[in-house]
């Protein structure tokens, strides 16, 4: 099994809930962040990809239809070079709505005083962020920055852009699917992220 989809867009954009669309529409198993949590192999792998040693994609993604969020939407153009009929999926939200999401979760999982060897503390923290992840005005500015970089560089037949909020309808009309008959999935708030990482 190849990646027929791969999520570019940052954590806090409806990246749980695509991951349960995609699933539902038949391209999964759906790799997210919380397929990593609590897996071992999972963690070690990421770690060392973190530390610049970078997987086989193909097994990175064995048994994995498509892949969403962090980590994976960190290497979204090495990913998209070697699955190359892949489609890449921008899911986005605006700058100010994104940060207020991130700052009540993913920021707390990333501070300073994180595991150092951890994918959140050496790549998010320090990579994507520059390690100035708390300051909103930097970290919008690199968010944005990243969703113009996407936008720019996929080819046009292969990006679909999703906005949190939208639905069925893009996502669907990108894959070519029909759209189903059931309310699109609406999942992981601040509350179900914290409790969520309570459990880890």
């Amino acid at each position: 099994m190849a990646l027929a989809v791969i999520g570019a867009g940052f954590g806090r954009t409806g990246t749980h809930s695509a991951r349960l669309a995609l699933e539902h529409l038949g391209f999964g198993p759906c790799h997210h962040m919380v397929r990593v949590l609590g897996d071992p192999g999972q963690i070690a792998l990421w770690r060392q990809a973190a530390a610049g040693n970078l997987p086989d994609w193909d097994a990175a993604f064995a048994g994995f239809g498509s892949a969403v969020d962090w980590p994976s939407a960190h290497f979204w153009r090495e990913t998209m070079r070697h699955f190359p009929k892949a489609k890449v999926l921008l899911t986005f939200r605006s700058g100010e709505s994104w940060y207020n999401s991130f700052s009540k979760t993913i920021l707390g999982a990333i501070g300073p005083d994180s595991t150092p060897a951890t994918f959140g503390h050496a790549v998010i923290r320090n990579v994507i962020f520059e390690g100035r992840p708390e300051d909103r005005a930097h970290a919008i500015a690199l968010y944005e920055r990243h969703n113009a970089l996407v936008r720019a560089t996929v080819p046009a037949d292969r990006l679909i852009c999703h906005e949190v909020g939208q639905g069925w309808e893009p996502l669907c009309a990108g894959l070519g699917v029909p759209v189903p008959d059931i309310p699109y999935p609406r999942t992981n708030d601040a509350d179900e992220f914290r409790d969520r990482m309570l459990q880890q």
